[in-house]
């Protein structure tokens, strides 16, 4: 039945239908400047309560594969808020707008690939794929299904940036003006503000345990190779996990690296070739790893130093300059100098908004992909514990099938992308 009559239809039923659904009034994506935006938590764990409310939306569902972590968000919000416990049940609502992934990272592809093919637009919690290949299909779902996408780290657009005492605005003024020169390195450490939670690793110990009466463990798995349930492996501790995130780099990395990609201005592209100091990697448990050097092809440089090696390092460091932790630089009165210089580009900030007005978020499915590419660059290297060589055109490593067989990780069945 097609719009026109559908209408006709309900006035000729007389009230039969008291309420109708916006995507029937204006297609998929439809909506008046006016509407309340409603959205669902998908994952209801510590991190997802914490996402419950926030301005521009209407909170209508919840959804948790545990039991105790969905009953006590439901006792936090409202007595119309629904409670769930499939995902997919939850992008059936024709009353939800905006879904809200807050999962481990192994669940955020498929989810927010399903989420775009039922027509729900998207904001999905770092980082923003477990594997280059899923975040790949995420950039095509998003588009092909003409919804909105916004990943949860706000660093490159607001608050101050770790150990800079600033937000990144003042310092991408600096960049774009070329006050440091060409080639950039940035270095990313303690030294220089960034505390990678460099011990945050799994165990080699574990041993089967029985799964809790309130936890279905089979769906908390999904599209994750079965592994017999332990608790380090879920909820607060599921980081150190390949097989669901990529220890400290994977947890904190996105947060740190996405706005250097802003300030380098590399946000259709990625580096090309990856240097990596690391111990040998177990093939189940994330550990530490000392350093990864990720280079573009113009000479520009990211250096991730996650045993804070190198105690005198600038956050940023060219041929005319350096910027220290603090704000602090080699350059006299570079705050001054900043505040000189005109402004980047407008950015869209405000979520809904974007929903509305059918405008790109400023951190989206194709820049959010492009510095999530750069903490599975690392974590591969490390988890390979060998250099590579990356054509990001292609978004393939260059003759190593290794890596390449990373890229695209096989997922259990029934679950695919």
């Amino acid at each position: 039945m097609n719009r026109k009559d559908f209408l006709k239809k309900s006035l000729l039923v007389g009230g039969a239908f008291s309420i109708v659904p916006r995507h029937v009034l204006g297609g998929v994506g439809y909506k008046a400047p006016s509407d309340e935006l409603t959205k669902a938590v998908i994952g209801v764990g510590g991190m997802g309560r914490g996402h419950l409310n926030y301005p521009g939306s209407r909170l209508v569902a919840v959804c948790d594969v545990d039991r105790n972590h969905l009953n006590r968000a439901l006792e936090m919000v409202d007595n119309g808020v629904r409670g769930y416990h499939d995902y997919r049940e939850v992008l059936e609502q024709d009353d939800v707008d905006i879904v809200h992934i807050v999962t481990p990272p192994h669940w955020h592809g498929v989810m927010a690939v399903d989420a775009a093919n039922a027509g729900k637009d998207i904001w999905c919690e770092k980082p923003l794929s477990r594997t280059i290949g899923e975040g790949q299909k995420v950039v095509e779902a998003v588009r092909r299904n003409g919804r909105m996408l916004r990943l949860n780290t706000w660093f490159r657009f607001q608050s101050n940036f770790y150990g800079m005492g600033t937000p990144v605005e003042p310092i991408k003024k600096l960049v774009e003006n070329d006050v440091f020169g060409w080639p950039l390195k940035i270095t990313l450490s303690d030294t220089t503000g960034f505390d990678w939670k460099f011990d945050w690793r799994g165990r080699t110990d574990l041993t089967p345990q029985w799964v809790p009466e309130s936890l279905d463990y089979n769906m908390w798995l999904g599209p994750a190779p079965y592994k017999p349930y332990h608790p380090h492996r879920v909820h607060s501790t599921f980081r150190g996990y390949w097989d669901y995130d990529g220890g400290g780099l994977g947890d904190m990395g996105q947060h740190y690296i996405d706005p250097v990609q802003y300030l380098l201005d590399k946000d259709d592209t990625n580096p090309v070739y990856i240097e990596v100091d690391a111990p040998q990697q177990h093939h189940d448990a994330a550990s530490s790893w000392r350093r990864v050097e990720l280079t573009y092809k113009d000479g520009c440089k990211i250096v991730l130093d996650g045993e804070n090696r190198d105690k005198e390092a600038a956050f940023i460091e060219g041929p005319n300059g350096k910027l220290y932790r603090g704000f602090r630089s080699d350059i006299p009165d570079i705050r001054e100098l900043a505040d000189s210089l005109p402004d980047p580009a407008p950015q869209l900030t405000d979520f809904s908004e974007a929903v509305k007005e059918r405008k790109t978020f400023a951190l989206n499915e194709q820049n959010g992909h492009r510095s999530c590419n750069i903490v599975n660059l690392g974590i591969i290297a490390v988890r390979l514990g060998r250099s590579l060589e990356f054509d990001p055109d292609t978004q393939r490593f260059v003759g190593d099938e290794a890596a390449n067989r990373m890229i695209h990780q096989p997922m259990r069945s029934p679950w695919q992308i």
